[in-house]
């Protein structure tokens, strides 16, 4: 969420920021609102001071035997008038906190306006690979080699799900024990979180309520309160971010560097076709997420440690890939800056996300009052949130299959797997 005192103290820098996201907004509605919402509020406190203060003398005045009628009606007269201001309040109220948890995070002032045609790649690592022979896509890797059952995934779950069988359980499984073991020499503090989270956990993470369409839900009672929903995890990030909700951290804890393992549960809008087939896109993957909650003053650098993290990562399967700085149009409502890892996927001759690093600052922070206490200056302060993905499961796996992939359909294992697939070479079964 937005800090609403910026807003009012120079609403056109805001509504600046927010263009950079295509994200158009006039604050003058707003203002207004929120002036008569001050004004309310300034009038029912002056009314209870009156109250408070004829109530306190009513008492001595019967004492002296003088007439209070004339008081007991003004006090009625002020209750009145106090519940109408509230009444107006409550109404205002709901009014400003729509309007504000509709509003995007405003981006950083480094990165560039507009839409994914102007995310910017900042680096590539290794080479694209240079195949002499014919070369298969992963869908008939996979399935040739026996690690992908397709069919089945679709008989169980429907488009876009699949079963890891055999060796490919063992290879995706090698990915996530490789991250982990990494993340945990690096001195992350590993969480396994529910699956399950509540509407709060949406709303601090900053999916909801504009983004509740996007998760699965589970069914309640009928006509149950929306806030008493439960949702499959989109994401570690949203469960992560809420570890310290409404607590107030010192500094000498920070910055809290977390990472978690879950799978990942997304009704993914759109088609499956021949672009994207297979894991490229699915409604249930595997991934490992890098959380941290840091100081303001250290947060960027520590956005430059998790893609760090990323890439090490990538360089120690020898894939080949490039980071892209992202618009702002392009980074998610809640972020102020995005970089992407992306991983080259031969048969599709494009390079798709397998990481994204990104610094929400105090957005999420602001939502469920996360603080700091400073030790020098005893004040609390709204901490930066950070995440990355450490990484996904659901492109790599495609990618391995296609960048170590051989002339006779064999795949080559990663070396770094080798201990958790147990083999060097993945051959075909058919």
């Amino acid at each position: 969420m937005l800090d609403i005192q910026l807003i009012r103290s120079n609403p056109d820098a805001v509504s600046a920021a927010l263009k950079k996201k295509l994200f158009d907004i006039d604050f003058k509605e707003f203002l207004s609102w929120d002036e008569n919402c001050r004004r309310v509020t300034t009038e029912a406190e002056t009314l209870r001071a009156r109250r408070n203060k004829v109530s306190a003398d009513i008492p001595q005045l019967k004492k002296k035997g003088e007439d209070v009628t004339a008081l007991l009606e003004e006090m009625k007269e002020i209750g009145t008038r106090i519940k109408n201001f509230e009444d107006e309040k409550a109404v205002l109220d709901k009014r400003i906190f729509d309007f504000l948890v509709s509003l995007p995070n405003t981006p950083a002032e480094d990165v560039v306006a507009g839409g994914k045609e102007h995310n910017a790649v900042v680096r590539t690592s290794g080479t694209k690979p240079n195949f002499t022979f014919k070369t298969k896509d992963h869908v008939d890797l996979a399935t040739g080699l026996g690690l992908i059952d397709y069919e089945r995934g679709a008989k169980l779950g429907g488009n876009g799900f699949w079963v890891y069988t055999g060796d490919g359980a063992l290879l995706e499984w090698g990915l996530l024990n490789y991250f982990i073991q990494q993340h945990r020499e690096a001195g992350y503090t590993f969480i396994l979180p529910p699956h399950l989270l509540g509407y709060q956990a949406g709303y601090t993470a900053g999916q909801f309520p504009k983004f509740e369409n996007d998760v699965f839900v589970l069914r309640g009672e009928e006509g149950a309160e929306k806030e008493k929903l439960q949702f499959l995890v989109p994401t570690a990030e949203t469960a992560l971010v809420n570890l310290h909700r409404d607590e107030i951290l010192t500094d000498a804890d920070l910055p809290r560097r977390y990472f978690s393992y879950t799978p990942c549960y997304r009704k993914e809008a759109g088609g499956y076709g021949s672009t994207e087939r297979g894991m490229v896109r699915g409604h249930q993957f595997n991934k490992i997420e890098l959380f941290m909650y840091a100081k303001p003053e250290d947060s960027d650098k520590l956005l430059e440690e998790m893609i760090q993290r990323g890439e090490k990562l990538m360089q120690g399967l020898g894939l080949h890939y490039q980071v892209s700085k992202l618009a702002a149009a392009d980074c998610s409502a809640s972020m102020a800056k995005t970089y992407d890892i992306e991983v080259w996927i031969p048969s599709m001759n494009v390079y798709k996300e397998v990481s994204s690093a990104s610094n929400a600052r105090d957005f999420q922070a602001r939502r469920e009052n996360m603080r700091y206490k400073d030790s020098k200056s005893g004040k609390n302060i709204l901490l930066h949130t950070l995440n990355a993905s450490g990484l996904a499961t659901s492109r790599l796996f495609p990618a391995i299959m296609e960048q170590y992939q051989q002339a006779d359909g064999s795949v080559v294992v990663p070396e770094v797997l080798r201990a958790w697939v147990g083999k060097d070479i993945l051959k075909p079964v058919r």
